[in-house]
């Protein structure tokens, strides 16, 4: 399965939509806003005033998210400018890659809006906003050589181009998990290191020299790959199987194509890419059930669960994994699916709320 052909983020029922359900992504862009503002305004301040900024921000997906990291950007360079005092702000070339099958449209119908809030909030010396759409996997070439300031991805990376090859052994399983046995945990661990060195190679090719990139992944604190919102998911199906709504020989042949790194492994790619000098490498922890409210209006809210009812995990990976899942086993089992899968996780969650943690990391480096 390649995942170019089979993935994107849920559409439609507002309910259900990732543009409604995406409130753990948002968490973690606030989270890691100071590491952010850090890059872009030490670039800003090498450039020595420059005329143009060029930006691309990679797996943007759509709704109040894909234009959130940029803006952040935006707002940096500009208070970086007003501690220089630099009269004229630079106009910035903004690039918003994702997938073909990404809505791209939701993103262009918002733009008047966004650029108009941005306008109001930075004030006198606004730089113009040019906005443009790169549809394409990031495992391959998307910019000419030398184009690129700054790169941003947030909660891409840890989906790879494909499921990796050798995994016949992980019955049972959708993806790497605890009880998968060893050699289905190098098979993915190498597809991830092949993606990964090859997303490297290309984004150093692309970037200008002195050029910055942050990456932010989920990831783990140890070699042990357990992922609880998807084994618990897995339980669900094989739940399905022994009551004979799925076949066992179907759902032993699916794989989710995603790897969650632990800091090591991260740092070693990078090094031995040899094009980079890491400024920042760290993990934090995020929780499943917090988050940053979006209400549409330009402010942002920290909510606790006493605030919400708890962040709804079930709805958020079903925003995430649906439409994988429908291409596979069809639309007649997703329903069934989930409403099993959200009374699996709260009972989860309320016995072991430590696994409602998630490990972040983040990575800034520098284009050598």
């Amino acid at each position: 399965m390649k995942a170019d052909e089979v993935f994107r983020m849920n559409g439609g029922i507002e309910d259900i939509n990732y543009a409604n359900n995406s409130l753990l992504q948002r968490n973690v862009i606030h989270m890691t806003k100071l590491i952010t503002d850090k890059a872009i305004t030490s670039l800003y301040t090498s450039l020595n005033d420059p005329k143009t900024i060029s930006i691309a921000d990679l797996g943007c997906s759509f709704g109040p998210n894909a234009l959130l990291a940029v803006s952040n950007l935006v707002k940096a360079v500009d208070d970086q400018r007003k501690k220089l005092r630099r009269r004229h702000s630079p106009e910035f070339q903004i690039y918003l890659n994702d997938l073909p099958t990404n809505d791209f449209n939701t993103i262009f119908q918002s733009l008047p809006k966004h650029e108009e809030d941005l306008r109001r909030e930075i004030g006198d010396g606004y730089g113009l906003c040019f906005f443009n759409g790169v549809p394409g996997s990031f495992y391959g070439r998307l910019f000419p050589s030398d184009s690129i300031h700054f790169f941003h991805s947030s909660f891409s990376l840890h989906w790879l181009s494909q499921v990796p090859k050798g995994i016949e052994e992980n019955m049972g399983n959708i993806c790497m998990a605890t009880a998968s046995p060893p050699s289905v945990i190098k098979a993915y661990y190498d597809q991830f290191e092949q993606d990964f060195s090859t997303f490297l190679k290309c984004r150093s090719k692309e970037l200008v020299k002195g050029g910055r990139m942050i990456l932010t992944m989920p990831g783990r604190q140890s070699k042990n790959p357990t992922f609880p919102t998807f084994e618990l998911l897995a339980l669900v199906l094989n739940d399905l199987v022994a009551e004979g709504y799925l076949e066992q020989e179907k759902l032993n042949l699916f794989n989710v194509p995603l790897y969650t790194p632990f800091l090591a492994e991260v740092k070693l790619l990078v090094e031995k890419d040899g094009s980079f000098t890491i400024d920042c490498l760290e993990t934090f922890q995020s929780h499943w059930t917090r988050g940053y409210i979006y209400n549409g209006n330009g402010d942002d809210n920290i909510v606790s669960d006493e605030d919400t009812g708890g962040y709804d995990v079930a709805r958020s990976l079903r925003a995430v994994i649906e439409p994988m899942l429908v291409s596979y086993f069809g639309e007649g089992i997703i329903n069934e699916v989930f409403h099993r899968y959200n009374k699996m996780i709260v009972d989860f969650m309320s016995i072991q709320p430590e696994k409602s943690l998630l490990t972040v990391i983040i990575i800034s480096l520098i284009k050598l």
